[in-house]
């Protein structure tokens, strides 16, 4: 998709920059799972406790493996926790479990951004089997017709756009989860301290792939544009 230098230091930049997000949040998370909260409750006992106290009685709450892979899946209505989550009774690990009970909220709210969101997930998961391949082909079939690139470049418009749709759904998760957790009094001012940390360099993920979803897109724009102005 990329090919000359400019292209290339976009790239670089947004993957090193994804990878130090990334090397932040599983120190947070290393750090955080240290202290043992004075409640002594755990990741799935506050997923658990928040659903009940939200009056949803049809998610189910599951272990998964790998780290930092906790989802909500509006599908089939599981709040899915990482093993470290589930189990974990800190900050981080409740912080985590209570911001997918959020999401799972904001689908028994119908909440409009996760709706947008999830009406966008069926086009985008055909269409990302094919966009590398159009962009591809675009990209060398510029001199004798712009059409594909500006195909390709409307199907990553989208992507594009999901990403940053993402941020309203993932903030509000996250806002939902705090308050609950204030609100019951299950952690303390130091503690809370803890959990909004999280959720921060967990979101920062999220912030870092949307800008760099549209750095790539600026810059196959760009690559048009040049190509049209060389016509």
């Amino acid at each position: 998709m990329i090919f000359d230098g400019t292209g290339l230091i976009i790239f670089a930049v947004f993957a090193l920059l994804s990878w130090l997000v990334g090397q932040r949040l599983r120190s947070k998370f290393r750090k955080y799972s240290q202290i043992t909260l004075h409640s002594g409750i755990s990741g799935a006992e506050a997923a658990a406790k928040m659903l009940r106290d939200s009056g949803i009685t049809d998610v189910r709450i599951l272990s998964v493996g790998g780290k930092l892979t906790d989802h909500y899946n509006p599908a089939d209505k599981t709040v899915n926790l990482s093993q470290e989550v589930y189990h974990g009774r800190n900050a981080a690990a409740v912080a985590v479990a209570a911001h997918e009970c959020g999401h799972a909220v904001q689908h028994a709210k119908a909440y409009g951004m996760l709706k947008f969101r999830s009406a966008m997930v069926p086009v985008l998961s055909v269409s990302s089997q094919y966009l590398s391949w159009i962009i591809l082909i675009g990209i060398f079939m510029m001199n004798t017709t712009p059409i594909p690139l500006v195909l390709g470049i409307g199907l990553f418009a989208l992507t594009t756009l999901f990403a940053f749709i993402t941020l309203p759904v993932e903030f509000d998760a996250s806002r939902r989860a705090l308050a609950w957790m204030s609100n019951t009094g299950m952690v303390d001012n130091r503690e809370m301290g803890m959990a909004k940390d999280a959720l921060k360099w967990a979101a920062m993920t999220y912030v870092v792939a949307a800008l760099a979803s549209l750095a790539q897109l600026l810059y196959l724009v760009m690559i048009l544009m040049g190509g049209s102005r060389r016509d």
